[in-house]
């Protein structure tokens, strides 16, 4: 039976909420209540909590298939084993599949959630019908996931697509990893805010900085400020050329843009879209295109679905 007429569930598993749904194809068919993350303390209470809600949720759709986890961290995909998460305490050397797949009785595939959001965008999104996709998630941190040749690439060690550890300057700000430079350090939501505070501060206009978030720069940059536009076009600067060293290396049909900061729209795709031809031939360029997300907030749910039910079928290697 095609994947498209067949449900399953993702959960979008997140620091602060775990988000459940039952999917069909790109349809949310039901949403559950939202888990909040921080009242469990021990992964072994969490997961009870999950495997509950499945059921729940299978109690009323009785044609599920699959489970998909998308989780904030690092994941052994085939053992659906988590290594580590990045923003919840206690989630270290954790088998969540196994664990999961013996209280619920369905397969469950476990996966990075950066790797799920490009899934989504591929399948049921903004890169259907397109081959070699590269996504960004534009938030706190910056996320990646790749399709190759039709195919989730997660690398040796199911670690790749971490464009927010890549370099844009050797010299310049030290990342998480000790790496120079790295991205993230430039383009997250935080360091957004304080380039923007320090740049209006330059600028003799005393600004705080909870009025100079992504959301608050948007709205002054719509309004016309010339310090807030000029920081886009500074943001754009950053990660363009991340992304043109990505479309050397991989030359993709497309960039997948989502997340928080992508938000502001042209505001920063088209700034965006000047500064990654400028690093290009036109050989490259011209088949490249560069696109915001069509799923938001519902990605994870979306793409863990998808990935589960591929599992089974053999398409989501």
């Amino acid at each position: 039976m095609p994947s498209s007429t067949r449900s399953s569930i993702g959960i979008d598993f997140g620091g602060t909420f775990v988000k459940i749904g039952v999917c069909r194809g790109d349809e949310i068919l039901a949403l559950d209540e939202p888990i909040a993350t921080p009242n469990f303390r021990e992964p072994s209470a969490l997961i009870d909590e999950m495997a509950r809600r499945v059921q729940g949720l299978r109690s009323r759709f009785q044609d599920i298939d699959a489970v998909g986890v998308g989780v904030p961290g690092l994941v052994d995909f085939s053992q659906g084993f988590v290594h580590e998460l990045t923003n919840v305490p206690g989630w270290k050397h954790v088998p969540l599949k196994t664990i999961l797949q013996d209280r619920i009785g369905l397969p469950v595939t476990v996966e990075n959630d950066a790797n799920a959001m490009v899934w989504a965008e591929y399948r049921h999104g903004a890169a259907r019908g397109l081959r070699d996709v590269v996504a960004l998630t534009l938030g706190t941190g910056i996320g990646g996931g790749l399709v190759l040749d039709g195919r989730l690439h997660r690398g040796a060690s199911c670690a790749a697509g971490e464009i927010g550890q890549m370099s844009i300057d050797w010299q310049g700000r030290s990342g998480h990893y000790g790496n120079l430079g790295a991205l993230e350090k430039y383009t997250g939501n935080r360091e957004i805010t304080e380039h923007a505070a320090l740049r209006y501060e330059q600028a003799g206009q005393h600004r705080l900085a909870s009025q100079c978030s992504p959301r608050d720069l948007a709205q002054a940059a719509a309004a016309g400020d010339p310090i807030a536009r000029q920081i886009w076009e500074e943001v754009a600067d950053w990660l363009g050329t991340a992304m043109a060293s990505i479309a050397w290396l991989l030359n993709p049909n497309a960039f997948v843009i989502g997340g928080g900061v992508a938000q502001a729209g042209d505001l920063i795709f088209q700034p965006l879209r000047r500064r990654v031809q400028s690093m290009l031939s036109t050989v490259v360029w011209e088949r490249l295109q560069i696109l915001p997300a069509r799923f938001n907030n519902e990605a994870g749910i979306v793409g863990n679905a998808a990935l589960a039910l591929d599992q089974l079928e053999g398409a989501a290697h």
